[in-house]
């Protein structure tokens, strides 16, 4: 296999796409730029240990445990209502069949 060789600065500039996006994984930044998954997880190791970044969690935002709460509350009320739904068809299903 071919070992490619990058310039420094299309590095720099993946990093900072993956960092830009904090929804994104390694997979998905490395698979739009068309270069291996393990490639870009190095150079971001390689720009944490640069930076002098721990690895590991970060540390959680001011009011992100209060907007965590809210965004878990609402998953519960769709799989709820999601729950009720299938409860009713299977019902309906249940009645219309002849044994």
């Amino acid at each position: 296999m071919v070992m490619k060789h990058y310039p420094a600065e299309f590095k720099a500039d993946a990093v900072a796409l993956y960092r830009s996006r904090p929804g994104a994984t390694i997979a998905q930044i490395a698979d739009d730029l068309g270069i291996n998954r393990e490639t870009l997880r190095s150079w971001v190791r390689a720009d944490d240990q640069r930076r002098g970044v721990t690895a590991g969690p970060a540390a959680p935002a001011v009011g992100s445990v209060e907007d965590e709460n809210a965004a878990l509350r609402r998953r519960v009320r769709e799989l709820e209502e999601e729950r009720d739904i299938l409860r009713k068809a299977a019902r309906y299903f249940a009645g219309e069949t002849r044994w």
